[in-house]
Order: C-alpha cells, then structure tokens, then sequence
C-alpha cells in the first residue's frame, strides 16, 4: 500500500517554490504550502509562475521571522523544501534574519519531527562571492543544515528566467544600463525545469546539485534578446565596475539592506555562471512568454 508523501514548501509564493509546488502535486505529494500573504498565490505570478492557491492541499499563513506564526510547521511533514530568501529589499529585515535565521527556525522544527529529508535552494559561485552578506546568510544556513542529522540536499542554481526577466523589465523602458562590459556568460534556468531537478533530489543521498540551463549567453547578449523580444532595437549604456561600486558604497551609507542586495547583483557580473546544463526550456521562448507572443 504507497503512502503518500507530506512535503511543506517554504518560499511557496515566489518564482521556484510556485514550479516546485506544482511539481510535487503533479508527483502525488500531499502539499502543504507556507506563505504570509495567500492572495499572492491565487493569480499567475509576474514571470509567469503557475497560480498555486487551489494546487495546495493546506496553507500555512506564518511569517518565519514570528516564531510563534509557525509553531507546528514541520508536524506530520515528511520532506522540506525551502527557496525562502529575502528577494527585494526591507527597511527592518536583513538577509541574515530571512535566509539565515527564518530557515533556521524551520530546521529546528523539522528536526523536532524527525522530518524525513530537507531540499534548501542556495546559490551557485557561492565560494567566488563568500563576502557578499547574503551570500553569507545562504552558506550560514548550509552548514547548519548539513550538520543536523537529517538527510539533505542543496540546490545551486545559476540564475532564474526570473533574474532575467529583470532585464527584459529594463529593455521595455528602451534603455538598460549595463554594469562592466557585458561579456560574462550565464546559462539561467527555467523555475520548471529547476523544480524537476529539486523535487527529483527528494529522494537520494545528501549532495549538493549545481544546476543551469540549455542555452549560454553572455550578459550583453541576454540583454540583446530581451530589447528583441520587446520589439526594440538594443539600446545598452555600459557602466564601469569601479563607478557601480562606488555607488554601493554610498547606497550602503543610506540603506544597508539595499545595498546588500545591490552588491549581489554587481558582483555576480565579475565573473561566468555557467553550471551543468539541464532542462528543456529556452530563455528565447521565455521573453516571447513575456512580450506575449506566445499564448
């Protein structure tokens, strides 16, 4: 007789934890799903992540930095998945209190119940941006994690459509301005494709699993397919790495929480970002997604 599985995704409303829901349903797991706002997940969200409200089998409306909104969280759960991260800045929270210590209270609990297996996303290149706070924040919660008895696994992608879409944001406005000269490569990963690959280490050993996509662009060239999606002729102003990070400086003097997300970005365009290749969906389609050209 096959029982069926019990998995809580944490980070559900966002890019990944939408595919990666959507992923255990299509696979026969009992869902249940935490989120601070459930509104959020009943319409298709801006990159055109799957509405998941009537997917989920149970909502959990909890905040992980209110303790006490997520008591219970882990109780009956087999496996845990987490893509929760600070994505866009806060004037009170920080990327410790989030990646690190949110995560952090969901371990505890998942401990406490003797959860089965826990998938964390981190990130890619995470040894060639170890200063970055977030950075540091994602690799805090690693090494608790790895170090907790439960068998895991941890995901590291290389860059979302997500991320990208961020670009095509920019060519509709008909103007990017591009930090450095653009000719870093990257090979982003479609939130399906890269919930398949999460959802498939739900069973295995622990490891860490360095996941991209099909197709390797440069920065510059991803920006191209963006202002061509958009129907726009490519307008890129490049920008020097010392004045880019001259501005963080200054930003950090005003807000630090900005600033630390800033400093990804600007740092994560030093240097290629180009894991192993996996999934089936292209960054091309994804921008005619977007410009709506295809339905």
């Amino acid at each position: 007789m096959n029982v069926t599985k019990k998995v809580l995704v944490a980070g559900a409303s966002g890019y990944l934890g939408r595919y990666a829901v959507k992923e255990f349903k299509d696979r026969g797991y009992y869902v249940r799903v935490l989120v601070r706002d459930p509104e959020k997940i009943k319409t298709v969200g801006a990159h055109l992540e799957p509405a998941i409200y009537e997917l989920a089998d149970e909502i959990v409306v909890g905040d992980v930095t209110d303790p006490e909104s997520i008591n219970g969280i882990c109780k009956g759960i087999d496996l845990v998945f987490s893509s929760l991260g600070l994505t866009s800045p806060d004037p009170k929270l920080t990327s410790y209190d989030v990646d690190y210590l949110g995560n952090k209270r969901i371990l505890d609990q998942a401990i406490k119940e003797r959860v089965s297996r826990f998938i964390y996303i981190s990130v890619f290149n995470q040894d060639k941006m170890a200063e970055i706070l977030s950075i540091k924040a994602h690799e805090l919660f690693v090494a608790d994690l790895k170090e907790s008895g439960l068998s895991w696994a941890v995901i590291r992608p290389n860059g979302y459509f997500s991320d990208m879409g961020r670009f095509f944001s920019m060519a509709q406005s008909g103007h990017i301005f591009m930090v450095g000269e653009g000719e870093k490569k990257i090979n982003p990963v479609h939130g399906a494709d890269l919930a398949k690959i999460s959802v498939d280490a739900a069973e295995g050993e622990s490891r860490e699993i360095a996941v991209g996509g099909p197709d390797i662009y440069t920065f510059r060239e991803v920006m191209e397919l963006a202002f061509h999606a958009c129907g726009k002729s490519p307008w890129i102003t490049p920008l020097p790495m010392w004045l880019a990070e001259g501005g963080l400086m200054v930003t950090g003097l005003f807000n630090r929480n900005l600033a630390d997300l800033l400093s990804f970005a600007v740092e994560a365009l030093k240097f290629d970002h180009v894991a192993p290749a996996c999934g089936t969906r292209h960054l091309t389609e994804f921008f005619a997604e977007l410009a709506g050209g295809v339905k």
